[in-house]
């Protein structure tokens, strides 16, 4: 049996929709979730992000069905260095579309477009618990380059506050010793005469 022809295309204004449809559906199937900060992301959210002057999207069809899409941003992994760097910010092919080469068909056009601008390097973003994606990048000769870890700015500038030099004690140890010391001091009142 003959694989079905892949077409790729570049993303314009009537491309989004169906950006976001295919989107929707990885959502649905749990393949991309709310961003980190636990918002779930609306179609809104996914056609501002496609109208970023840095960004570019790429659509699958296969017999004119879109099946697939890559999110390109521009990046430089080093600030310092000359050379530049695409990365793939997210890739998705429908299941009933998997193993067929429309996901090595949309790294093409990824490979095309980092050429035509002069970027030395293509990086992506894999979740480290998405072990076929992991795979799948490997296999194209992806390695390992940095750990990216996430938190939350609240969470950082409470960190921040903890450790702040000279400082013996962070926020939350001395907001449970204050607590203490209330209920230590309320307990005596009541003992007392």
């Amino acid at each position: 049996m003959a694989r079905p022809s892949v077409v790729i295309r570049r993303v314009d204004k009537v491309g989004g929709d169906v950006v976001c449809e295919l989107w929707r559906k990885a959502r649905e199937a749990g393949e991309i979730g709310a961003d980190n900060a636990g918002r779930k992301i609306s179609d809104d959210s996914v056609l501002a992000a496609l109208a970023r002057p840095d960004t570019v999207a790429f659509i699958a069809s296969s017999d004119a069905t879109p099946v697939g899409y890559v999110v390109v941003s521009d990046c430089t992994l080093n600030p310092f260095s000359d050379s530049g760097c695409v990365a793939v910010e997210q890739l998705y092919v429908e299941p009933s579309a998997r193993r067929q080469g429309v996901a090595k068909a949309l790294m093409g056009a990824v490979a095309t477009y980092a050429d035509r601008h002069g970027a030395d390097q293509v990086a992506c973003n894999v979740p480290s618990q998405g072990k076929d994606a992991n795979r799948f990048f490997a296999r194209l000769g992806f390695a390992p380059h940095v750990v990216r870890r996430l938190t939350s700015t609240a969470a950082l500038h409470r960190k921040l506050a903890g450790s702040v030099e000279g400082g013996r004690y962070s926020l939350e140890q001395v907001l449970v010793r204050r607590r203490a010391a209330r209920v230590k001091a309320a307990r005596q009142r009541l003992a007392a005469p």
